[in-house]
């Protein structure tokens, strides 16, 4: 019996991009099946970033192959085209409407046209208001719809931000370094949160932390000077001498 290959949502195939001659992306070949939860780790300067803005059209490759889903070319794309396909991105610093509710930031952040003061001065649909509540919930925030975004905890507004993505209905989320700042507590729930969004949504996690890397316990993927070092497990990864060598030996150095 023949068993069917998985879908990719993602395929790189040699990807290069220069800057003022500086090689942040060599030859990068990365796949991503529908539904995964993928984790991208690499040391500083690796090109995780880069990589991460060619996919969001940010900076176009010099060359190779993006391709979103089964056919549709990224690099012919500009941003708010490829965010309208359902690929959205969460940087590491939230970026949250501090002034506003955490309810009107998920309605400013709902799938539509609306600008901002159409979506916050046009009646609430009950639909709407119950797709906003669940997303709240979604996310631990169930109960926080009326406070204001700025006194929520810097966990609470990672989580809020997440939520918004989400409020867009998004295929393909791109979140980076979502535990940063955490305390535990937080973090734990932010791993849950991750963990509860795959098969419905596909996520690239970038993740400096080891011990949540471990926690997810997905795949993990490797980048060194722009290209893909070594795949696998969690554990694969760890023993392997060449990430020690290159990432893991250095993060011990440095926190000695």
């Amino acid at each position: 019996m023949s068993i069917c290959p998985k879908e990719f949502i993602l395929t790189l195939e040699g990807v290069n991009k220069r800057f003022e001659g500086f090689k942040a992306i060599t030859d990068l070949n990365f796949y991503m099946d529908v539904g995964e939860l993928r984790i991208l780790i690499g040391p500083n300067g690796a090109g995780k970033s880069t990589m991460m803005d060619i996919i969001t059209g940010r900076t176009r490759p010099d060359t190779g192959k993006v391709e979103y889903e089964k056919d549709t070319d990224l690099t012919k794309l500009t941003e708010y085209q490829i965010n309208r396909l359902g690929i959205g991105r969460k940087f590491q610093t939230p970026s949250v409407y501090v002034g506003h509710t955490v309810f009107e930031n998920i309605l400013l952040s709902l799938k539509g046209d609306r600008g901002v003061f159409a979506a916050l001065f046009h009646r609430v649909t009950s639909s709407e208001r119950e797709r906003i509540q669940d997303v709240l919930t979604r996310v631990g925030l169930g109960t926080k719809g009326n406070s204001k975004a700025g006194a929520l905890s810097h966990g609470q507004k990672q989580w809020l931000e997440i939520g918004m993505l989400l409020a867009q209905d998004p295929k393909l989320l791109l979140v980076d370094e979502p535990a940063a700042g955490m305390s535990d507590e937080e973090t734990a729930k932010t791993g849950e949160l991750l963990l509860s969004l795959e098969g419905k949504h596909s996520v690239v996690v970038i993740e400096h932390d080891m011990a949540f890397v471990r926690q997810l316990g997905r795949k993990v993927t490797v980048l060194h000077q722009g290209t893909v070092l070594c795949e696998g497990s969690v554990d694969q990864v760890q023993n392997d001498e060449r990430v020690i060598e290159v990432y893991l030996g250095r993060k011990k150095k440095e926190k000695t």
